[in-house]
């Protein structure tokens, strides 16, 4: 999925406020005439020291203590976080909370494994995973809550708690990937030279369970498109009772090979990839099971359509350990059925839910089967929103659990014994992410969460306590631990911003956006937000820079606190309003606004964004002639649309590592938005830029990494030879070795030092 890799608080992925927020009931409220014009709000009390674009980047993280990899031990004693050193925040160690007495520890020091330079195939893994970092990157518990597994630089160490030792697993020579305990932590799981291996922890006995992988084969590994687009990083999944596990075999044999050309400082990288561009073919797909009695494999009957046009999204076990379910799409994305199977009768899939779609079908991580009842709660836009629903083990509906015009964001967790189930939704507003539950049975939704802005709770497996990974515009990043209900029980982190804090020098000049509401052309509202500069004097007119991603499964008008925003913070004390709006075809707004844009994309996006210019100028102090467009990827694919499209709108623009011709993009993505080439030849055209390069006049910057291999660099180069084509004047900064993500200090400072170089060259040059 293209993705503004330049959110850096995790999108994932990646927290009490100074002065009071816009809530669900004043947002209802709010008006384009509405909108206020006095001076900005601040965030928070503290120093008015100006923030630098060096700072932003350096070490401590501005964010302060922001910990990752949150989880609780499954007997809900302990908090487990990763948290990065004050001298190098993208060096993480493990840390320790104990939930009674408060007290938090430095667990495991990450010195004490080897780091060795990681595997072609664990690099791109994380650049799927959106991992970034050194040290300890991720961990696992054992079900006892007595130790765990870390994986590091293809090594795996077994950390106990009851010694506090640790101990290198014996698994041969090669590169371990996707590492994990089985449920009942007697056996560790990997992938190795494409093959699955199991090691018995009782025995240190190794065994590999497939040995036909290597070359075009790949067993129990996620394939490229899965990985991106479907938010499936594994290929496969060990039975509750461990007996059996479940995995892929992906033949990529028919996907077309392509040389990718990987450009470093010193070099060129030659890198062949298997890419399944839009309208080429896909892997052949088969979903095998192996037991670990005797490794036999007997294989799943995935239908009698050709393997190569359907994808697996998900597959899970039910609790018995004795049936699998996996989800079934059809290529054109318009069907994905709910498949059952029982293991001693896997050629006789049975199919217990269809959802379908004109435009298309919606992924999610939301299926879970009860272990107290024979059912199961499925998460569908059937209604137009993304709802729960309770349905029986044959397939048939038993209730409906939430409904109404907003929309759920996730199942988190079911206690089936009080009778509850808990998810993130957006019922209050579209711009903050709450907790809530409805009883299993149905009835009346309650929410739990508290504080307005953005909450990301972390269930214990056992006990109804969780952890909430809270964030606002105003608090970065805290932890606390809850109780059923919502109360507070303890801080984990509490990250406030008072002296001492990396973020307090600076706080006394953060802005917080004013935020409204405007209309599209059909009708339907967009969400947006505008911050101010800082001094604001309201008798001035001041350049605008609209920040922009568009693209769907993302959101920028939030009450949440991203790093990207820091930037935008930037550019407020240099003298810029900042403008956000989140058009048609961006997410948590149902299937109408989302699906506006199938079949052709850049249309209605760019009318959006032009609406939002619309109310920007009718406002006394915006200069509305030094407007300018910012985005990167899709939102670099939408600043480039924008300044060729509607130059009158967008004096100037800055395109970061953009999709210029969807027919470079993948099938998964690509195909759900616009369908097959073969189906969409107009609308694949007029999606692309390239028949509006004609329009452009002046001012575009492009920037794109030179080893990216999700946006390859192609789609710039093009775009490049396009304008010199026409004789038309722009700049463009390329970054050898950098990918999609634009990682690294250094890059960052530079390219965001260059941005606004361009912007005041731009926007401020005349005046």
């Amino acid at each position: 999925m293209i993705k503004n890799r330049l959110t850096w608080f995790p999108a994932c992925s990646l927290k009490v406020r100074a002065v009071p927020l816009l809530i669900a009931s004043q947002m209802a409220m709010i008006s384009t005439a509405m909108i206020s014009t006095t001076t900005p709000a601040l965030a928070m009390e503290g120093g008015k020291l100006p923030l630098t674009i060096e700072r932003m980047n350096a070490s401590p993280a501005l964010a302060g203590t922001s910990p990752r990899g949150l989880k609780l031990s499954p007997d809900g004693l302990r908090v487990t976080y990763l948290a990065g050193r004050k001298d190098n925040q993208s060096f993480y160690d493990l840390w320790q909370m104990d939930v009674k007495t408060g007290e938090s520890s430095l667990l495991l020091n990450a010195d004490k494994l080897a780091t060795n330079e990681l595997s072609d195939e664990e690099k791109a893994r994380r650049e799927r995973q959106r991992i970034y970092g050194e040290g300890i990157m991720e961990y696992f518990w054992a079900d006892d809550s007595q130790a765990l597994l870390i994986p590091a630089s293809g090594n795996l160490y077994y950390f106990s708690l009851v010694d506090n030792s640790v101990t290198q697993l014996p698994i041969g020579e090669g590169f371990a990937t996707d590492a994990r305990l089985s449920p009942k932590g007697h056996f560790v799981s990997f992938v190795r030279d494409q093959n699955l291996y199991v090691l018995d922890l009782a025995t240190k006995k190794l065994q590999a369970m497939t040995t036909d992988g290597g070359g075009a084969i790949k067993n129990a590994m996620a394939e490229f498109v899965a990985q991106e687009e479907m938010d499936r990083m594994t290929g496969y999944w060990w039975a509750p009772d461990e007996s059996a596990i479940a995995f892929t075999r992906i033949d990529e044999s028919a996907v077309e090979q392509v040389t990718r050309n990987e450009i470093y400082a010193d070099g060129i990288k030659l890198t062949e990839q298997r890419y399944p561009a839009a309208g080429k073919n896909n892997v052949d797909i088969a979903l095998g099971v192996v037991t670990l009695k005797d490794k036999a494999i007997n294989w799943v009957s995935l239908r009698e359509e050709n393997s190569k046009d359907i994808y697996l999204p998900r597959v899970d076990w039910l609790p018995d350990s004795k049936h699998l379910s996996f989800q079934w799409q059809s290529r054109d994305q318009h069907q994905l059925d709910l498949q059952l199977v029982a293991l001693d009768a896997l050629t006789k899939p049975k199919t217990l839910v269809k959802e379908r779609s004109d435009a298309w079908v919606n992924l999610n991580n939301d299926l879970h089967f009860l272990k107290q009842q024979s059912a199961f709660i499925w998460a569908s836009e059937r209604d137009g929103f993304n709802h729960l629903y309770l349905f029986d083990l044959k397939g048939k509906l038993k209730t409906q659990l939430t409904k109404g015009e907003w929309a759920v964001d996730e199942l988190e967790y079911i206690d089936e014994t009080a009778g509850w189930v808990y998810f993130t939704g957006r019922k209050d507003t579209p711009i903050e992410k709450q907790l809530y539950r409805v009883p299993l049975a149905g009835g009346k939704v309650e929410r739990v969460s508290k504080q307005a802005g953005m909450h990301n709770p972390v269930f214990a497996d056992n006990q109804s306590v969780y952890l909430d990974y809270f964030n606002s515009l105003s608090q970065p990043p805290q932890i606390s631990l809850h109780g059923d209900e919502g109360q507070q029980l303890a801080w984990v982190e509490q990250n406030a911003v008072k002296q001492g804090h990396p973020l307090y020098d600076y706080a006394g000049l953060w802005q917080i956006p004013e935020f409204g509401e405007l209309k599209a052309e059909d009708g339907q509202v967009l969400q947006t937000r505008l911050f101010k500069p800082v001094p604001f004097d309201a008798s001035k007119k001041y350049p605008v820079v609209v920040r922009v991603y568009g693209g769907p499964h993302a959101q920028l008008v939030t009450n949440s606190w991203s790093e990207q925003d820091y930037f935008t913070q930037y550019l407020v004390q240099q003298g810029y309003v900042v403008f956000q709006l989140d058009n048609r075809g961006s997410a948590h707004r149902g299937t109408q606004f989302e699906q506006v844009i199938y079949r052709h994309l850049g249309e209605a996006e760019v009318n959006d964004q032009k609406v939002g210019v619309d109310y920007l100028r009718s406002q006394p102090f915006v200069d509305a002639d030094n407007v300018a467009i910012y985005g990167h990827s899709y939102g670099g694919y939408m600043a480039l649309m924008s300044l060729f499209k509607a130059p009158d709108y967008f004096k100037a623009a800055i395109s970061g590592a953009p999709v210029t011709d969807w027919r470079l993009y993948d099938t998964h993505y690509t195909e759900r938005y616009l369908g097959h080439p073969e189906g969409n030849e107009k609308g694949y055209e007029a999606s692309s830029v390239f028949p509006y390069v004609k329009n452009y006049q002046a001012g575009l910057l492009m920037y794109h990494g030179m080893a990216d291999d999700n946006v390859l660099f192609e789609n710039s180069t093009r775009v490049y030879k396009a304008l010199q084509d026409e004789g038309k004047l722009f700049q463009m900064i390329d970054y050898p070795g950098s990918k999609h993500s634009m990682r690294g200090e250094k890059v960052r400072n530079h390219l965001y030092r260059s941005l606004a170089d361009f912007l005041d060259r731009q926007l401020k040059s005349a005046k």
